[in-house]
């Protein structure tokens, strides 16, 4: 049985979540609260499995109860998210403190969809369930098999810089698919790539549209490499990160000397917008060889298609080890798949992808 703590000071969503959750009879919600200091209360009673935690709440807020929590007793929290610039910033402010992923405020609300979106609430309550938090620990190089590893949402910790090795450039397309617990990943990666990384980057993260901009923004300022929310027939560039605008897929068209980004609505009927597949089918149909693709943390088994048709093209692909994700399901799908060229420790991912270039 998983235990659920409820932390919200809308008596509708304490009600709406608790009554979303417990139609799946291996999920409990043990108990609700309207506050951050009742919410503490109450997670030091029941110790929970997963917590549900808004961000705007009166007493305590929501960021400042996640602190108490990571610090005191961590384990797997939710946030709940209102889909606004102020919002998106919180609520990639809380995933740094320690929270592993977030619901829209909004998708609680009764909807056409409320069907999709009750399974998407309870498949992240339970994928989340199982996982342990570990501290962080400095960086070491670890095996392929992944062992050790450092935990999602803490500071980055102390690293080695990556540095380019000898030997001539084959690749200089990397695409990235990353879903539940990408953004503390996706940081920890940007921020240890050398500002000579000679290759463009286009990264697939399952996130609304209202949060794309700030996390680019975000990670602009950590990476030495140039991030953006992506632009429709913009020129593709070396040392640039593209971010895929929620809401639409990133491909790449490869013209005669250049390549262009392309950011489109279809395939509308598509389960992620963005897509990893539509991502990595796009970059191994348009450069083969030339591409690098890596799969992070994230459930599901979005990419696992897409990396198919780079890998059958020539590229290489890596997968983030089982010990540092958050949900072990995307990368999974294509170890499961023999798809891996490379199990590789989120801390280790950067210079992974500094070595994929060349080897």
């Amino acid at each position: 049985m998983v235990t659920v703590v409820v932390v919200d000071d809308s008596a509708f969503m304490r009600k709406a979540i608790a009554t979303m959750l417990e139609k799946d009879p291996g999920i409990k919600v043990v108990a609700t609260a309207r506050n951050g200091e009742e919410g503490l209360e109450l997670i030091r009673r029941h110790q929970p499995d997963v917590v549900t935690l808004d961000i705007e709440m009166p007493k305590m807020d929501g960021l400042t109860a996640l602190r108490h929590i990571m610090m005191e007793m961590p384990r797997p929290v939710l946030m709940i998210s209102s889909l606004t610039t102020e919002g998106a910033e919180a609520t990639l402010k809380a995933m740094e403190l320690g929270a592993v992923d977030f619901i829209p405020k909004q998708l609680s609300r009764v909807s056409l969809d409320i069907i999709k979106i009750e399974e998407d609430l309870r498949n992240k309550i339970r994928s989340l369930a199982g996982r342990k938090l570990r501290p962080m620990s400095p960086r070491v190089h670890a095996p392929a098999s992944g062992a050790g590893g450092a935990a999602h949402g803490a500071p980055p910790a102390p690293r080695a810089a990556v540095t380019r090795p000898k030997g001539g450039q084959r690749r200089d397309v990397v695409a990235i698919g990353v879903s539940t617990g990408g953004p503390p990943a996706v940081q920890k990666v940007l921020a240890a790539l050398p500002a000579d990384f000679p290759a463009g980057i286009l990264i697939a993260q399952h996130m609304p549209a209202a949060f794309t901009g700030p996390f680019a923004k975000r990670l602009d300022g950590v990476s030495k490499l140039a991030v953006k929310e992506a632009e429709h027939g913009e020129l593709f560039r070396p040392g640039t990160v593209y971010i895929s605008p929620g809401g639409k897929h990133l491909r790449i068209a490869q013209k005669v000397s250049r390549i262009e980004i392309v950011v489109s609505e279809e395939p509308r009927e598509a389960l992620y917008k963005p897509s990893a597949n539509e991502l990595m089918t796009s970059v191994g149909e348009g450069v083969g060889r030339r591409a690098l693709g890596a799969i992070l943390t994230g459930m599901g088994n979005d990419g696992m298609e897409g990396v198919k048709v780079l890998k059958a093209r020539g590229g290489r692909a890596l997968a983030q080890s089982d010990a540092t994700c958050v949900v072990y399901g995307m990368p999974k799908a294509i170890v499961d798949a023999g798809l891996a060229d490379e199990i590789v420790d989120i801390d280790d991912m950067a210079g992974a992808l500094v070595d994929g270039l060349y080897v």
